[in-house]
């Protein structure tokens, strides 16, 4: 079965997606969605999503949109042993998982998201981005990033010591850190996140996602 991935590869939440489908070696289809003029605001993409998001699954007849909640989905339907490595074995293990998960996406996707949009997207667009909000940010994720430090250098991973969701969700946020938003400094100041990042960032199945941008 083909896994149907509807959304752009450049944009961060159907990346996600995609690194999981490369982990656990799942065949998958793109179907673009073109955001810059609007189409996930269209009727017939909302008929799919309606709060008008990317990405959106299909798995056969079987529906789903929230990258986190497509990834957890994909790993145990399709992951196999690859899948529950990713989700963690036991009780202790899962509850790790989407413990940096709910981490992720709440005390550092806000503030990558922010700095990425007031620093790259709005001057793309010919906008000035709001550079007192962008600092703003920048300092709270400094924040978040030296527990993050504090952790890993406890831990070769997230969730423990070895590679699950919590670090593969982490890879599409700090690539726009680092490479578009200018904010490489955030990573690069801390050995242990540093080191990380550098390991996540080398595995085969992300090489593989990057390869879709060229």
């Amino acid at each position: 079965m083909v896994v149907k991935v509807y959304g752009p590869v450049a944009a961060a939440c159907p990346q996600r997606v995609l690194a999981c489908l490369m982990e656990i070696g799942t065949e998958y289809e793109i179907i673009p969605v073109d955001l810059q003029t609007g189409e996930h605001k269209k009727p017939e993409f909302l008929a799919r999503q309606p709060f008008g998001q990317v990405p959106v699954i299909y798995d056969g007849d079987f529906k789903l949109f929230e990258s986190r909640a497509i990834i957890r989905y994909l790993a145990a339907k399709h992951g196999g042993h690859i899948g529950s490595n990713l989700l963690g074995r036991t009780i202790e293990e899962k509850a790790l998982v989407d413990q940096w998960l709910e981490v992720e996406a709440h005390n550092f996707n806000d503030l990558v998201y922010t700095l990425v949009f007031q620093l790259v997207v709005l001057p793309r667009m010919g906008k000035r981005g709001d550079l007192a909000l962008a600092h703003s940010s920048e300092q709270k994720l400094e924040k978040v990033l030296d527990i993050y430090e504090e952790r890993l250098s406890k831990s070769d991973y997230l969730a423990g010591n070895s590679f699950t969701m919590a670090d593969l969700s982490h890879l599409p946020g700090i690539r726009y850190l680092v490479e578009d938003a200018g904010m490489g400094h955030l990573i690069r100041g801390r050995k242990h996140v540093s080191a990380w990042w550098d390991t996540i960032s080398s595995r085969p199945a992300w090489k593989k996602v990057m390869h879709l941008l060229n």
